[in-house]
């Protein structure tokens, strides 16, 4: 039943106090009924408000969509905030989308970018209080959006083609939400296996995905689960008591000391000062997240109930307090001690433990480590539909695992930075369900780089986009354009491929990223130490070779010309026109974005070359692609 013009109850939690708010307006339509029930009727539904949940929602609000995320906590970021891992990995040089946005408001919080460099494992490290602010701060200031917290008992059914979810909530309400489209933002892929979507737990085969360091025979190991802690220098004695079953040999070689003998890791020992100071924050404060025989915890939760879950985590959570009760007695940081004024949990521990590995859906496409490897060598060119970009290594940690030896070394196996496909958030068997978080249709391989957090919020952003452009449309996730989900991500500041070439605030930037998704010019990738880095090459000299593809795209032929050879202007203008395109200045069209060019005869970069095709012919909305990369011809 809908009112129009109806407002709807919102249930907001405060930043600071964490109460209930007032009313606010928006296009939800709501009504309540005697049995205390709320009906809500949105365009899309966001079951988890971490960090792509919180993505996916502004990105579907901006784009005219209404939008509810049920939370199951009081907070919202997740992985970012809620479990404590209050550190970006990787995309420091692609602020991409609102992970972009993020970023700026966590420099706008401390004063500078700089100010977040506070530790050595990111350069960008932040209190996860300040990050559940921003991500509130995010939510409220658009009208398309609610929250409703302390959501349980979650449950979803698909009816008539649209999904009618039912949960309940500490506001004492129930509630039943009808949405054209459901984003499964859980931390562990709940919502898709609830309704039927396929999913794989643990490591692949060799034989499934083709990748070279996969093992030979698939097993259900995940990764280790880490209870981060938020440490605070109290600048005395805050030693807590000896825990239950406390042992120091357990935690003897998590840094060089004197008690360790015998370490697991010989390669990776630190002094302790460089450990403890690994995850330092700003404000006095550290973020406990060591892997070498510190609180990583191994324990497969996925598939456990609310009850056997709770367990676990209470065995994680002991582990790590041993772990503080080590730092403070043995390694001498007796000052510091679990945060005061972070988390609101009464054991003032992290609200969820930190989750990097999930179910991961069967999608419509699955992104493998051969995809990262050669974009341009695989059965489908995936890279055509790339929506986020990703630059960290694989990075696996199995270090608890019992019998972790016989696993594939994945300790930051290096990789080119990468753009991520848009089918990887789309089921293969469910319609108008899309999939986020680390759930996405992935290799365990994969999940190493793509599991990290500003991935997943550009996850969250296509997610948003897709679900909007389906809802405001009427029509299926499926039936969604794969370049009108590009074209708002790049409108909303967001990368397709992961190009160090141009700033994303240059003219020359949605050019670049239109012509490298449509295959007319192949970047190069690489991995240096800790760099991996993708260049357009835009500077360099166009070649004869480089032509090939626009040739092969519409069907003509390359001019006559030694390989290796640059191209002069007047080259590209006679390919250009044999492939269509009426008479055009490219003169013109180069000065327009600064650049001079004085004869015909002048050689061109690859860089001028994209722009005056991208401008001239518009290969990327005239010869679309769909979900695998493979071409649809448009009449």
């Amino acid at each position: 039943m809908k009112f129009s013009g109806l407002k709807h109850l919102s249930v907001r939690v405060a930043v600071a106090s964490i109460a209930i708010a007032s009313i606010s307006s928006m296009s939800i339509v709501s009504f309540m009924s005697c049995d205390s029930t709320k009906h809500l009727d949105v365009d899309v539904l966001i079951i988890g408000g971490g960090a792509s949940g919180v993505s996916a929602a502004v990105q579907a609000s901006r784009l005219g969509a209404s939008v509810l995320i049920a939370e199951e906590s009081t907070w919202l970021g997740g992985m970012l905030t809620s479990a404590g891992v209050c550190a970006f990995d990787g995309n420091f040089r692609l602020p991409a989308g609102l992970f972009g946005e993020f970023r700026d408001s966590l420099a706008n919080h401390y004063g500078s970018l700089s100010a977040l460099n506070t530790g050595w494992v990111s350069s960008v490290l932040f209190e996860p209080s300040v990050g559940d602010s921003i991500f509130k701060s995010m939510v409220q200031a658009e009208s398309g959006i609610d929250v409703v917290y302390s959501v349980k008992d979650v449950v979803a059914s698909n009816n008539a083609g649209s999904w009618i979810v039912t949960f309940n909530s500490d506001d004492r309400y129930n509630y039943q939400v009808r949405a054209k489209v459901l984003i499964d933002g859980t931390e562990l892929g709940d919502i898709a296996k609830q309704v039927g979507v396929k999913y794989d737990i643990g490591m692949e085969s060799k034989s499934v995905t083709n990748e070279d360091i996969a093992p030979d025979e698939a097993n259900g190991i995940i990764q280790d689960m880490t209870m981060v802690a938020i440490l605070k220098d109290y600048h005395r004695d805050v030693t807590i008591s000896e825990p239950e079953d406390y042992d120091p040999d357990e935690f003897a070689c998590t840094a060089i000391n004197d008690r360790c003998v015998n370490p697991s890791q010989p390669d990776r020992m630190w002094p302790v000062e460089k450990m403890i100071t690994y995850g330092k924050l700003p404000n006095d404060k550290y973020m406990i997240n060591w892997p070498i025989e510190g609180n990583d915890y191994y324990v497969n939760v996925i598939e456990m109930n609310r009850q056997q879950r709770d367990s676990a985590i209470a065995e994680a959570k002991a582990h790590t307090m041993r772990y503080i009760y080590f730092l403070q007695t043995e390694l001498g940081f007796s000052n510091l001690g679990l945060a005061d004024d972070e988390f609101p949990t009464a054991d003032r521990l992290p609200i969820i433990p930190y989750h990097r590995e999930s179910r991961r859906i069967h999608g419509k496409v699955r992104f493998d480590l051969n995809h990262i490897m050669t974009p341009y060598d695989t059965d489908q060119q995936l890279y055509r539909t790339a929506i986020a970009v990703g630059d960290y290594p694989v990075d696996h940690h199995h270090n608890v695992y019992t019998g972790n030896e016989d696993l594939p070394n994945l300790y930051f196996h290096p990789v080119p930075s990468y753009g991520l496909p848009l089918g990887v958030i789309m089921p293969d068997s469910v319609e108008n369900l899309l999939v986020t978080e680390k759930s996405v249709s992935v290799s365990n391989i994969v999940n190493g780089t793509t599991r990290l957090q500003p991935v997943v919020m550009q996850i969250g952003q296509a997610a948003g986009a897709t679900a909007a452009l389906a809802a405001l449309n009427n029509i299926n996730t499926s039936d969604v354009s794969v370049r009108d989900v590009q074209s708002a991500i790049l409108d909303a500041g967001g990368y397709l491929l992961p190009y160090l070439d141009v700033d994303k605030n240059d003219p020359r930037f949605a050019a670049y990223q239109r012509i490298g998704a449509s295959g007319i010019l192949r970047s190069k990738g690489q991995s240096i130490a800790w760099s991996n880095e993708t260049w357009l090459r835009a500077n360099d000299a166009l070649l004869s070779e480089d032509l090939n593809d626009l040739a092969g795209f519409y069907n003509v032929a390359v001019p006559q010309q030694d390989a290796g050879q640059s191209v002069s202007l007047q080259s590209v203008v006679d390919l250009i026109k044999s492939a269509g395109a009426p008479d055009f200045d490219p003169i013109a069209i180069l000065k327009s974005y600064g650049i001079k060019k004085e004869s015909f005869k002048d050689k061109v970069t690859r860089g001028e070359y994209a722009l005056i095709v991208d401008k001239v012919l518009d290969p990327f909305n005239s010869k679309r692609v769909d979900i695998t990369g493979k071409f649809i011809d448009i009449k």
